[in-house]
Parts: structure tokens; sequence; C-alpha cells
């Protein structure tokens, strides 16, 4: 996992976020993660929600954010 990655799940946990639980990013921080956030989504660790820059763990993402250091 990179560190980009590690540093998006690091954001999850500061905000206890479970899975299905949405979390919001937005203006330049969606931008500058939006590669890191494609690269879980695709590694489905974590679901791209319908909102625009709405993301929520899956049960996989959930326990990598639990071991994230």
């Amino acid at each position: 996992m990179s560190i980009s990655e590690k540093l998006i799940l690091k954001i999850f946990r500061k905000f206890y976020m479970q899975p299905g639980k949405m979390l919001c990013f937005s203006g330049m921080d969606l931008a500058s993660k939006q590669g890191a956030l494609d690269s879980l989504v695709d590694k489905q660790l974590l679901i791209r929600e319908k909102v625009s820059g709405a993301f929520s763990l899956t049960s996989s993402g959930y326990v990598q954010m639990r071991r994230a250091t």
C-alpha cells in the first residue's frame, strides 16, 4: 500500500469512521488525494458514494484502516 493510500486511511481513522459511513473530501483536498482515493476504490477498500467527493469504507477497508500506521 502506498504512502498516499495510508494517509487517506489515517484520515478515516482520525474521524472514527465505520464501514458504510460517508466521509467527504472537497476542493484542493479532493484534487490532491484523487489518485489515492481511486486506487483504494479499485482495491475495494473504499466505496465511491453518489455525493461528489464522498467515500465510505468497506469491511476490508476498515480492517486496513485499523492497521494503517
